[in-house]
């Protein structure tokens, strides 16, 4: 069926509310669903809601907690989220992260010890709106070995850029470092459909195109040796530099109880007008030797954004019983 975009902010922030978030932290929440539903990301939209319900109710997450924010260094911005929404804890230290980036041309923001993100991209693209380059890193629970092995090391450890435009990033990209995001590899499983080759490993480390097999092995990296590198840099900034828990120590994401995750991402702001005025310049000359080209683009530029999207009649009916 097709629902509008803002009955889905406002039903996934009544389940939120209803299973123990405040009006704040839903309200940051429920924003991240409806957008990832307006943009086609399923995974990150929608799909998610019963495990953030769930995960309230168990107390994996702490959903009235709100984050402290520091300034340790004049270019730092510290975002404690205290085992709470990672939503909500970007949200309230985002314009302290862009008054430092607007004064020393470039800042860090570290969101500590908190809940998944899911959609890293929803938070890059949040700074690219304030006219700054957005890059951001995040972990997850292990799911990804080592080229050559077959034991969960890192997670998927995605990473994301938005650069600024008019009025919505001129590029954005949002990606994880394994060859497939995990959820993918579920759903697939769901719906009794094999995967790919080059995606995942078994439990001896052999290639396989079974997602059950796969989910009890492990992914792999993309562009093996060079993305396993993008993931230990991930995994390196998200929980080295903020002081959260090594993918190694997180259960997975979707479990209904155990551990909070107390996960960790980290920001770049960059003012791309802090050394020269030619930065879009720059960058527009790159787009047009692209649009030359037919059938290529700019990663992210001319998203669509949707306004009411098909969800499918039985999770739609789970949201209905969330909300009530």
């Amino acid at each position: 069926m097709r629902v509008d975009v803002t009955e889905i902010e406002e039903r996934s922030f009544a389940a939120l509310t209803a299973h123990g978030a405040g009006k704040r932290q839903g309200r940051s929440v429920a924003k991240a669903v409806a957008r990832a539903e307006a943009l086609g990301n399923v995974i990150c939209g929608l799909y998610y809601l019963e495990s953030y319900c769930v995960q309230l109710t168990s107390g994996r997450v702490k959903g009235t907690v709100d984050p402290v924010v520091s300034r340790p260094r004049p270019g730092a911005v510290l975002s404690d989220a205290r085992l709470g929404f990672a939503q909500y804890a970007f949200e309230v230290a985002l314009t302290s992260a862009v008054k430092a980036a607007r004064e020393n041309g470039v800042a860090t923001l570290a969101v500590a010890h908190a809940h998944t993100c899911t959609s890293l991209g929803y938070f890059t693209e949040q700074i690219a709106g304030e006219g700054l380059i957005g890059i951001g890193f995040t972990n997850a629970s292990p799911v990804v070995a080592p080229p050559g092995g077959n034991k969960a090391v890192i997670g998927t450890n995605p990473i994301a850029m938005s650069v600024p435009g008019n009025g919505a990033p001129a590029m954005h990209f949002d990606f994880s470092t394994s060859a497939v995001a995990l959820g993918k590899i579920t759903m697939a499983k769901a719906a009794g459909e094999s995967i790919p080759l080059g995606w995942a490993v078994d439990a001896e480390g052999q290639p396989t195109t079974d997602p059950e097999a796969a989910l009890k092995g492990a992914l792999v990296s993309a562009g093996g040796y060079k993305g396993w590198g993008f993931g230990l840099m991930a995994e390196l900034l998200a929980a080295g530099m903020t002081g959260s828990v090594n993918s190694l120590d997180v259960g997975g994401l979707k479990l209904p109880d155990g551990p909070p995750h107390g996960l960790g991402q980290f920001y770049f702001l960059l003012d791309p007008g802090t050394y020269h005025a030619d930065f879009a310049d720059r960058f527009g000359s790159l787009a047009e030797a692209v649009a030359v080209q037919e059938g290529t683009r700019i990663p992210g530029a001319s998203r669509h954004v949707m306004q009411d999207v098909d969800v499918p009649d039985a999770l739609w009916e789970q949201v209905i019983r969330l909300s009530a």
